[in-house]
């Protein structure tokens, strides 16, 4: 019997696939065998022979010492590790774990998170105590508390970070106990030197810093690395600005004895005297300050004449100066003068304890590094101030939200500028105007374009003079969508209290501002581009902005300075911190304003007066723009507004600030 050619094709091609399931099957039971395939499962047992390659067969299916079978497409999860925390066998490791397990708190505020993290750093070490060792505190135990108790020297409480007695010979229960609260008192005061003592949103949901709370094992292990310097370690937690420092130095004063009543001294009238003047007063001022009687000689020169008013004079006045509240600048002008003859007066610090305090948390709210170039705009004071290396190079009067709407607290980074910007009105503006909108059918409203997309309207103000953002404004993307910006409302910075926006910071000269913060563009260059089109101009770094509200500081001159708390936040802050003094706001004048280097208004009859608005003619209501016609129903404070709009321009505030903003698409200062 013959058999077909196609049957014989067949045939092989079955044998083919049945030799490589074959092969195929070894591998897997070589992957399930201890041993590899072709090994001696003992290594007294022979090897086998050598396996061959079938004739056909595949040889990746083939059983090979190194074959493994290709993963499937889609493993399923490995199951998880569980491990089992090591047991000390010392008894005293052992009493630490037995404390961490006890439910009994280490310290009052500790939270659980926090109590993990030192959980989680003993076991890490072991279960070994840190700062006791042979039943004694160890030297950097003994740093950390000198530094604890003097909690007070920075507006703390020494007495939220208590310290157990550690008996003469402690057993392991104690000094477990000891130990491990001694390392909580380390870490809260850590924590409530970086601004962990207040819940911010309890005083206001628009105090939103990015706060740097250090954690557990960054505090344990930067006390312990410290050894005998640990107590130095902890106390850098706490600010280290000019500003704090300035602050701590004064409650320091004032609760400290009072100083000496200075011996009056009543100088004849004359000129204000500089360094390089002589005047027949500064032997006066020799003898008054126990200096020589005329300055010292040099290699260069032989001794000067006693009535020449040296450095070393000046700096006994500046000394005099700042111990009074006055500008340290060592001139002696006519307010020192009358300082010095004011008979006996002591020379206290000024300034209650409670608002110190205060306005030194608020320094904890900034970034422990502010940068070498940053802004800083201090809310009640209506001022930006510039840096460069952490000295001030310049400042200018800025505008702020009304208290109905306030200005945030936080800190930036400025990315870029915008030439020519558009505003769109924000939703809380426009909804009193939408009853108006709903049946209009034109593209134009009042000079505002009619955006509509579906069944929503919208209004956007083209770039120009009238714009309420003016001509350029400064992008920090933040959740609040605020930021810096031009506007058409000069007369606004005449006025001493400028609290008029919707919570954006209006800059004097804001192209002065961005002449600094573009490198590549000047002034002239800037102004160039106005009424050419909407363009955005990229800073080649980032730079830091911080937003900031302090009622009491230490100007660069030495002088403390007080400012209305123009929000409300003092008296909050006084009883979330268990100071004393829960009343209204501070009553203080605003410091004296500074020549504006660029006015573009005329000066108001009155500093505190708001700039008024000049007589018009009665206007039919078909005459009124839309931004007269709303804008009144925006703010309780109608009169104010209605000066706002004096110069015939929008004042709506600023877009998205009481709505969800969308997600965010160095040089050096002057």
């Amino acid at each position: 019997m013959r058999v077909p050619r196609s049957s014989l094709v067949a045939l092989a091609a079955l044998m083919t696939g049945t030799l490589a399931s074959a092969g195929a099957l070894s591998a897997e039971m070589a992957a399930l065998d201890p041993a590899p395939l072709g090994a001696p499962m003992n290594p007294a047992d022979p090897a086998p022979p050598p396996q061959t390659v079938p004739a056909g067969s595949d040889p990746v299916s083939t059983a090979l010492p190194d074959y493994k079978p290709e993963a499937p497409s889609a493993e399923p999860a490995p199951a998880p590790v569980v491990t089992t925390p090591v047991v000390p066998t010392d008894p005293l490791g052992a009493a630490i774990v037995s404390r961490l397990a006890d439910t009994a708190p280490l310290l009052p505020r500790l939270t659980s998170k926090e109590r993990d993290g030192i959980r989680a750093f003993y076991e890490a070490h072991a279960y070994k105590p840190l700062w006791i060792a042979d039943g004694a505190w160890t030297e950097g135990a003994n740093s950390v508390s000198a530094r604890l108790a003097a909690a007070g020297e920075d507006g703390l409480d020494a007495r939220a970070y208590t310290i157990p007695n550690l008996a003469e010979k402690p057993d392991d229960k104690a000094v477990a106990d000891a130990d491990l609260r001694f390392s909580a008192a380390a870490l809260r005061y850590a924590r409530d030197a970086r601004g962990g003592r207040i819940n911010l949103a309890s005083i206001s949901r628009l105090i939103t810093p990015q706060l740097d709370l250090p954690n557990a094992d960054a505090v344990l292990s930067k006390l312990t690395d410290a050894g005998s310097k640990a107590g130095d370690a902890l106390q850098s937690y706490n600010p280290s600005t000019a500003g704090y420092q300035a602050l701590k130095a004064r409650l320091g004063s004032s609760r400290g004895p009072a100083p000496a009543a200075v011996k009056p001294l009543r100088l004849p009238p004359g000129p204000a005297l500089r360094v390089g003047m002589r005047d027949a007063r500064v032997p006066l001022l020799r003898a008054h300050f126990g200096l020589e009687t005329r300055p010292a000689g040099t290699l260069d020169r032989g001794p000067g004449e006693p009535e020449e008013y040296d450095a070393t004079v000046a700096d006994a006045v500046a000394k005099f100066q700042r111990g009074r509240g006055l500008p340290g600048n060592g001139v002696l002008n006519i307010q020192t003068v009358l300082a010095l003859a004011d008979a006996g007066r002591p020379a206290r610090a000024s300034g209650s304890e409670a608002e110190l305090i205060v306005n030194m948390e608020r320094w904890r709210w900034l970034p422990g590094d502010l940068g070498s170039d940053y802004i800083l705009v201090n809310i009640p004071e209506y001022r930006l101030r510039a840096y460069r290396g952490g000295s001030l190079r310049d400042e200018a009067r800025v505008i702020v939200g009304k208290p109905e709407s306030r200005t945030p607290l936080f800190s930036g980074l400025m990315e870029y500028a915008v030439v020519n910007p558009s505003w769109y009105v924000p939703p809380s503006i426009l909804k009193t105007m939408a009853p108006k909108l709903a049946g209009y059918g034109g593209k134009t409203w009042g000079g505002y374009e009619v955006v509509r997309h579906g069944g929503h309207v919208s209004l956007r103000q083209p770039p120009g003079e009238r714009n309420a953002l003016g001509f350029i404004k400064f992008m920090f993307p933040n959740q609040h969508a605020v930021y810096l910006h031009d506007t058409p409302n000069r007369s606004l910075f005449s006025a001493a209290k400028r609290d008029f926006s919707h919570g954006c910071v209006r800059v004097d000269d804001p192209f002065r501002l961005a002449d600094a913060v573009l490198p590549d563009w000047s002034e002239a260059r800037l102004k160039k581009l106005i009424g050419k089109g909407e363009r955005t101009l990229r800073l080649p770094a980032k730079l830091p902005v911080h937003l900031a509200y302090f009622t009491a500081y230490v100007d660069d001159g030495g002088t403390f300075r007080t400012l209305p708390d123009l929000y409300g936040y003092d008296a909050p802050m006084r009883a979330a911190l268990g100071l004393p003094g829960g009343g209204g706001p501070a009553i203080a004048k605003l410091p004296e304003e500074k020549a504006r280097r660029k006015p573009e208004a005329a000066p108001v009859a009155h500093a505190h007066a708001a700039p008024r608005r000049e007589a018009v003619r009665p206007r039919r209501y078909s005459d009124v723009q839309p931004s007269d016609r709303y804008d009144e129903y925006d703010s309780p404070r109608r009169s104010v507004r209605r000066a706002a709009r004096a110069d015939g321009a929008p004042e709506y505030g600023e877009p998205g600030l009481w709505t969800p903003a969308p997600a965010p698409a160095s040089r050096g200062w002057w």
